[in-house]
């Protein structure tokens, strides 16, 4: 890597919703409040923030993308700017910490993905989708909101790169890599029409690796300037344990070399932690603890580890999952009212408060980034041969990545 590459900062982000709102913010936003989330986000050491434009909230018809979300969408930008924060806005979001939140002119179809409930209108449907990567009308859609959303952020001295969706192969999928690969090319037109300078990446996460979904690191990076990668132990089976750091750069490796060696920025990652109000009753009820949560202590320990791990494996930047934990008035709505761990990921408490990781963020700020590795003498095979099989593959090849890291495989 030559001399200016090598003393590049590694990026600090963090994924975004309010304390308040949770994916409502979009109908709901306060200025007051997003400014001092992003002081906060700013002060603790962070230089980026990915956010998310809800798909319903932005667009409410195939044909027309509200103004008012725009206008939204420019003054939140501002407010990063001002407080000295990078953005990553996110598109089409879609799915969302366990649903898929989908405007109802996008339902209807026989697709989807049976493990996440669909909610529309701030109800769960039983609706099926349409297939975004084969239905023209929505893939139109689609590609007009994402021009629109380039066109209001053109130039804007905030913006660091558009992200195409957030896992969206946790909606739909398409049936074969070349509808992948046209709705990329199409998407991604639009934005650079609209901006030509924009920078543009797509939200992949682990199971796009453990399954052949015809969207992977190959196709995103023949159409994006870099990859993303989303990965959590406690998701992942074949893990060593809800801490085990050593899977995320393995994760950000695989991704690099089915790239093309393109590079990788690590675009969520985190841990739930055990609220500190465990056992006191509220209007809501006790508060439940997730058999996933970690104590904050432990989830400092594990992101200061997950830090050095992504560093070390020439990843660009890393963006923490999430900023902070929810308010208790929102534990019943989707997807809280199911997904108890999702109220807990986040790096502050719904009071505002600074959890552990805070300090370990600050830790981190300004560190240089360290260079990739030019080949991975643990992959033995071709990539050909990874798809055939991709979730054993990945399981074995982990194994052989713990090996050469000089840990038990």
């Amino acid at each position: 890597m030559a001399e200016a590459e090598a003393l590049q900062p590694f990026r600090l982000g963090v994924n975004y919703w309010p304390a308040r709102t949770a994916m409502a913010w979009w109908s709901d936003i306060d200025a007051t409040e997003t400014a001092r989330d992003f002081d906060r986000i700013a002060s603790a050491g962070f230089d980026s923030v990915r956010f998310f434009l809800t798909w319903e909230a932005f667009q409410p018809s195939p044909t027309a993308v509200d103004s008012s979300m725009l206008a939204h969408l420019l003054d939140v930008s501002d407010l990063a700017h001002a407080s000295g924060l990078e953005i990553m806005p996110t598109l089409f979001t879609g799915h969302m910490s366990g649903v898929n939140l989908i405007p109802p002119w996008a339902m209807g179809g026989n697709d989807g993905d049976d493990r996440f409930r669909v909610v529309s209108g701030g109800s769960v449907k039983g609706d099926g989708l349409r297939n975004w990567y084969e239905d023209g009308e929505v893939l139109t859609a689609q590609a007009l909101l994402a021009a629109a959303g380039a066109k209001t952020l053109a130039g804007h001295p905030a913006l660091w790169a558009w992200d195409l969706g957030n896992e969206n192969s946790n909606c739909v999928k398409p049936s074969t890599r070349a509808a992948g690969s046209e709705w990329l090319r199409q998407i991604t037109s639009a934005i650079r029409t609209a901006d030509p300078g924009a920078l543009i990446t797509n939200g992949l996460h682990m199971e796009d690796l453990e399954e052949d979904r015809k969207l992977g690191p190959a196709e995103t990076a023949l159409a994006c300037d870099f990859l993303t990668m989303h990965g959590y132990p406690i998701y992942a089976s074949w893990a060593r344990g809800p801490t085990d750091e050593h899977l995320l750069p393995f994760l950000a490796h695989i991704t690099r070399w089915l790239g093309g060696n393109k590079d990788v920025l690590f675009s969520e990652f985190g841990l739930p932690t055990i609220p500190l109000d465990t056992g006191i009753e509220g209007s809501t009820g006790k508060t439940e603890v997730s058999p996933m949560a970690v104590s904050e202590a432990d989830g400092a320990a594990y992101t200061d580890r997950c830090l050095s791990a992504l560093n070390a494996a020439g990843c660009t930047g890393a963006m923490l999952w999430c900023y902070s934990d929810y308010e208790r008035s929102i534990w019943n709505d989707p997807p809280l009212d199911i997904a108890v761990h999702e109220r807990s990921f986040g790096l502050w408490r719904a009071d505002g408060s600074a959890k552990p990781v805070v300090d370990v963020i600050k830790a981190w700020s300004g560190t240089t980034r360290q260079s990739a590795p030019d080949r991975w003498q643990w992959i033995d095979i071709d990539p050909n041969e990874f798809w055939n099989e991709p979730g054993a593959q990945l399981r074995r090849l982990y194994g052989r990545y713990r090996q050469a890291c000089g840990l038990s495989p």
